[in-house]
Formats: structure tokens, sequence, C-alpha cells
């Protein structure tokens, strides 16, 4: 006969007056001009810039507060909005970063046993890919071949 499960104890949650945390709450569809979510931020192009230390300038409720409008909403999934004005255009990466990412990069991703990069990282667990570890063939679509070195670099 299986053991009856225990209860867990819900813990309860001290509700907060709407208001009382300092920050104005929108519902979505009503928030104002000029605040948007850090992801529409990025969308267009800005990261926060300003709006960190001063940290965010509403609070966007979910969808389960929408129908409690006198409760603060304190659940996780709500959201912050930030000031549009405050934003600053993204930082665009050198070429030497690039370069540096890409070289990165291209050490996850090239078989240490046959040379061919692939469009994936490939598991540290086994060290090569699975053409190397057991025969498995792999897509030839998914990786490049090795470039094949040069047999010397003279003019002539």
């Amino acid at each position: 006969m299986p053991r009856p499960r225990k209860k867990r104890r819900r813990e309860k949650k001290e509700r907060i007056p709407r208001g009382a945390q300092g920050l104005p709450e929108y519902d979505r569809g009503a928030v104002p001009e000029g605040l948007v979510t850090k992801r529409q931020l990025s969308a267009m192009g800005l990261s926060p810039g300003g709006n960190t230390p001063k940290g965010p300038a509403a609070i966007l409720r979910c969808k389960g507060c929408a129908y409690r409008p006198q409760w603060s909403c304190t659940h996780p999934t709500r959201g912050f909005l930030l000031r549009v004005d405050l934003a600053v255009p993204k930082r665009v990466p050198t070429l030497a970063q690039e370069w540096a990412l890409d070289r990165a990069m291209a050490a996850r991703q090239t078989c240490g046993d046959c040379g061919r990069r692939f469009f994936f990282c490939l598991s540290k667990k086994l060290g090569c890919c699975i053409e190397c570890f057991d025969g498995t063939p792999v897509d030839p679509s998914s990786y490049l071949e090795p470039a094949m070195p040069a047999a010397h670099r003279l003019a002539a």
C-alpha cells in the first residue's frame, strides 16, 4: 500500500496595497509613452544607460494581477519599465573584439582530431566531434572543411 503524501504548507505571501512600493504600477496595454521594458529597449537598439543608477521607473504588472487592481504585484513575472529618454545607443564592438570572439568560438567549435569547424559548440566531455568519437556520420552541411595549410609562403 502506498504511503500517503505529506501535504506541503503553502507559505502565505504578505499582500501589499498598490502604490506602497513607491513605484507606479501599470497593467499591460496601459503603459504611458516613454516607458518600455528592457527587451523593447534592446529591440530599438538601445541599452539602459542612465536608467541603471536610478533603477526602474515603474512596474509592469503580470497578467494575473490585472484582476486584483487594489494589490501590488509581487510576482516574479512582473516586469520593470525603463525610461527611453535616459537610454543610450548600444556599444558597437571593435574589429579586434570581434576577432577575439571568433577565435574563442572557433576553439569551441573545432574538432581537435579531424580539424573540421562545426556551426555549433562541440561537447567538452567527448573532446571531439561525434564522428571521430564513435564513427557516427555527421551531416556535411553542419561543418566547414578544414583549410589546407600552405606548403610555403614564398612568392616565387
